[in-house]
């Protein structure tokens, strides 16, 4: 093993040490572990050797501490046991950006199990049996039948109901297949009739996914348990999908040119077919009238056969009513961040650091500050600022570190138009559209993206400075990032342009920096210069929230499998949470204050609590009918979407507010009035009684709930009016609120938006 590969390997063993403090008698203060990062350029003269920097600055706090080990690679700097006061004058000095307590974790890759909680509660689960009975169909780009995360060791056969089968084609046979990923098909005929005939030199005309986003996501539902995996160290440990004992069937739909309905249409029809349980899809484009709407009829057929299709809410946030997939019949997804992140500090020549993040991993920068260039001021382009392809001039910017702003193409390919320009490295500026959230990329350079702010002070930095130098320094891996979660700047948002009563997305769940398996066809950037191939790779979107919640979604299934899709939604829905433990309301990346119903939906997904949530919200198929009926659809509107002749009853007064939905949009048509909303709660747990309480920011409307108190026997259905009553018109405004029923034990919350037309 090379000295690189052990500093490596010994950094990542470092990343996994267990917080246990040292036992010490009376006289001796506690001390705990800490983990030192420093500014490594920033040592100072009299040293020859950063080992003897360290040794000398630890010195200065402690006569007792030893560095237990120091990093080259994954981060620059030492572990050492320091007390809290000894932490403190450590992380005052020159250089040090940081001392951090090391944290206990059980290590998953995709951090999601632990970070939702799924540690904590095993026996709440059901046993292998029931668990492996679910299957999670995923539409996508296909599948890499070879990642460990479709190993099918330990799985009993194939369930008795499936009827799938695994179907061959370029690069893929029968024997692709397994235990584990049970079936596998591709729809094409779609896309070829618009586009021609597959290139199959560039795609695989099979299920073989060539692209990487169906493996992502078909992994982070339902893939099994990997041990030591990562993405070139980062996130190392054990990667698991949320339902790891489902199987997995996978329809590509996806393809280079796009995802096509009459595909997505006839790979819904198969999968239904098939006997799936729940459907997973990490697409959507715009929205349209339900009978209009392709993905939103696919899935009322999926519905009505009592599988639940979980959607991504898109990433056109944070603009409002951006949101995709808002059929009431659809649990809509959108994406929050977990507590880690992959620091990347930028340390100008002035001797500011800036903390960036990125997942590059490649060969080092040089130990010395490299000249530093603005991409705007080395070009001949109107727009190079945002390092288009062929924008640079390479005698600008060759041997340098340039500064792009991001814009109009992919992060990761502004590094290829650096790189390819002689560059040495890139930072990456966030602009007024993404704020100060940001995504990590494995850049093909040395790379680091900062906010707005931090771009803004940099380019300050870059204009002043007649000879600016900078220097990039990863970090590796942090954890325990608070506050988490937060929703992602990029979630799409509501309202429901559709209908504004029915309050989209449903919750979000992690979709920020998720690592899942990858395909082995492409490198973890996409681009077709990279290759590099990886097992795992890290990406963002509300692409990845979306199989996090269908694979809970399994997982409740598989415990409760006579609950209705509606059931599994509603249990999702009123158990997320809406506050940290602190507290304070979830914030939002976008504004950096308190993120909204139209942000977040209900709330934070909340596993555990889902499973056992008291009371849930029933819809039946005729529920979603009479909904149809309130929208005032035609006959054959209404049959394009139930398949079906339906005639709305001509002497019944229908009303979107009397669908039972977890949530409620309140919509004052015409300023001040009263609107009510009905709705029927179904008795899942023991007897109990439950009270109503109300919250709201909006004072003006006053909300009463009748009766404020539901007694419930097991399995009994109960019905409340809410009414809203507005005194005064406020128009083109919008107010929030929350209504829980408790019984001591279960907290059954759903949100209230209030919209004045």
């Amino acid at each position: 093993m090379g000295n690189k590969a052990l500093v490596l390997l010994l950094s990542v063993l470092v990343l996994v040490q267990v917080m246990v403090p040292r036992l010490s008698g009376a006289a001796e203060p506690e001390r705990s572990t800490y983990i030192v990062h420093v500014a490594k350029s920033d040592m100072p003269e009299a040293f020859e050797e950063h080992e003897a920097w360290y040794e000398s600055s630890l010195r200065s706090v402690s006569e007792l501490a030893e560095m237990m080990y120091t990093y080259e690679n994954v981060i620059h700097g030492y572990a050492t046991r320091l007390t809290k006061e000894e932490a403190r004058l450590l992380e005052g000095q020159r250089g040090v950006l940081a001392v951090l307590p090391e944290t206990r974790y059980e290590v998953h890759t995709t951090r999601t199990p632990l970070f939702l909680g799924l540690d904590k509660s095993a026996d709440m689960f059901p046993d292998s049996s029931s668990a492996s009975d679910v299957v999670v169909g995923v539409l996508d780009t296909g599948v890499w039948p070879e990642s460990k995360s479709f190993e099918d060791t330990g799985l009993g056969p194939v369930p008795a109901t499936w009827k799938g089968e695994c179907e061959e084609g370029t690069n893929f046979t029968a024997r692709s297949c397994n235990r584990k990923l049970i079936g596998a098909r591709f729809f094409v005929s779609g896309c070829e009739a618009m586009l021609g005939p597959i290139n199959e030199t560039e795609e695989s005309r099979s299920p073989r996914d060539d692209d990487g986003h169906g493996t992502h996501t078909a992994s982070t539902a339902a893939g099994s348990v990997v041990s030591r995996a990562s993405l070139f160290g980062y996130a190392s440990g054990t990667a698991r999908g949320m339902a790891p004992l489902a199987r997995v069937a996978v329809y590509k739909v996806c393809w280079k040119g796009g995802c096509f309905s009459s595909d997505i249409l006839a790979a819904i029809e198969r999968a239904i077919l098939d006997n799936v349980n729940v459907l997973s899809l990490s697409l959507g484009g715009g929205v349209a009238e339900y009978f209009r709407d392709n993905v939103a009829i696919g899935s009322f057929s999926a519905m009505e056969k009592g599988i639940l299709v979980s959607c991504s809410a898109g990433n056109a946030g944070p603009t409002s009513g951006s949101l995709s997939n808002v059929a009431p019949w659809i649990t809509t997804v959108g994406a929050g961040t977990l507590d880690r992140d992959f620091p990347a500090y930028v340390s100008l020549g002035n001797g500011l650091n800036y903390s960036g993040v990125s997942l590059y991993r490649g060969s080092a920068l040089p130990d010395s500050p490299l000249p530093f260039v603005y991409a705007g001021n080395a070009t001949n382009a109107t727009n190079g600022n945002l390092c288009l392809s062929g924008t640079l001039s390479p005698e600008k910017v060759a041997g340098k570190i340039v500064l792009c702003d991001r814009g109009l193409t992919a992060r990761v390919q502004k590094g290829s138009v650096v790189k390819s320009a002689g560059a040495l490295g890139m930072v990456l500026s966030n602009t007024a559209a993404n704020g100060e959230e940001l995504v990590a990329d494995a850049h093909l350079l040395p790379a680091s993206a900062v906010g707005e702010k931090a771009g803004d002070a940099i380019k300050n930095y870059l204009f002043s400075d007649p000879k600016p130098t900078v220097k990039i320094l990863f970090e590796g891996t942090k954890v325990g990032i608070q506050p988490s979660p937060v929703v992602a700047a990029f979630s799409s948002r509501g309202p429901n342009s559709i209908t504004p009563q029915i309050l989209k997305p449903d919750l979000i769940a992690p979709g920020v920096n998720i690592l899942a398996g990858w395909s082995k066809s492409v490198g973890p950037t996409g681009l077709t210069v990279d290759s590099r191939r990886v097992d795992f790779n890290i990406i963002s979107g509300t692409s990845m929230s979306c199989p996090h919640v269908s694979g809970l979604a399994a997982l409740i299934k598989s415990a409760h499998p006579e609950w209705s899709p509606a059931a599994v939604r509603s249990a999702l829905m009123t158990t997320a949470y809406t506050v940290y433990k602190t507290g304070a309301k979830l914030q939002d990346s976008a504004t950096g204050k308190p993120s909204t119903p139209f942000d977040h939906g209900s709330g934070h997904v909340d596993p555990v609590a889902a499973l056992n949530p008291g009371l849930v919200y029933e819809l039946a198929v005729d529920d979603y009918l009479d909904f149809l009926c309130a929208l005032n659809y035609s006959a054959s509107e209404i049959s394009t979407v139930a398949k079906r002749k339906f005639q709305c009853d001509a002497s019944r007064q229908y009303s979107v507010t009397e669908l039972n939905y977890p949530s409620f949009g309140v919509v004052f048509e015409s300023g001040s009035g009263v609107v009510k909303h009905t709705r029927t709660l179904t008795n899942v747990g023991p007897a109990g009684t439950y009270k109503a309480s109300v919250t709201s920011d909006t004072p003006s409307v006053k909300i009463s709930v009748e009766p404020q108190a539901l007694s419930f026997k097991e399995g009994e259905k109960k019905s409340f009016t809410l009414t809203f009553s507005s005194p005064q018109q406020s128009a083109n405004a919008f107010g929030f609120g929350r209504l829980e029923w408790s019984d001591g034990k279960h907290v059954v919350g759903s949100p209230i938006s209030i919209n004045w037309g």
